[in-house]
């Protein structure tokens, strides 16, 4: 996989994925990967964390589509908000992250794609909440290393499986990302 590694030393960008520090006491993002859907130094940034999927399906918070599939936690903020996103490149105002992945679009395209059974986990996945920071507040979230950046491609990312996304993103980083990923959650248990 081709990616770059950063603290905050380059612009944020749509598509690149945060990757919290090990030992993150926060349990909103504890172990988390989000990816960025929006980032502005002057007025706030807005990711989905792909990595927290709830306990509930997708039928049973939207009846119009019928996923054999969770909906995730996409972050603690406004809970009763969906967000989605997915890989249909001719969804209507559907915004471009990167590596073909894309952010919401037109409900009512994603509702026929559904009818016709091509929605699934893989292609398609939907949150409730998001991660949203005020202006400057990520930035001062990367220096106190709180966040790992990554650009690496995002064509596979919904591929994985949730539960080992935050250890098999830190492993394709190398180095001492590699050594992060198989840290215990319980500093105290090593």
């Amino acid at each position: 996989m081709d990616f770059t590694i950063n603290f905050g030393t380059r612009p944020i960008e749509s598509g690149d994925l945060l990757i919290s520090e090990p030992f993150m006491k926060d349990r909103n993002f504890s172990r988390s990967v989000i990816i960025m859907c929006e980032h502005n130094e002057n007025t706030g940034s807005f990711g989905l964390i792909l990595n927290k999927p709830s306990l509930v399906t997708i039928e049973e918070v939207e009846n119009r589509l019928s996923i054999d599939s969770p909906i995730y936690v996409g972050g603690p903020v406004e809970q009763d908000t969906l967000h989605y996103i997915h890989k249909f490149k001719d969804v209507t105002n559907a915004i471009p992250l990167k590596d073909g992945l894309y952010w919401g679009g037109n409900y009512n395209e994603i509702q026929v794609l559904n009818n016709k059974g091509l929605l699934n986990n893989n292609n398609c996945r939907f949150f409730m909440g998001y991660a949203g920071w005020d202006e400057f507040q990520l930035r001062s979230e990367l220096k106190e290393d709180s966040w790992m950046v990554s650009n690496m491609r995002l064509s596979e990312i919904l591929d994985y499986p949730v539960d080992d996304l935050w250890k098999h993103v830190l492993t394709e980083m190398g180095g001492k990302y590699k050594v992060f990923a198989n840290a215990a959650k319980n500093i105290r248990m090593n």
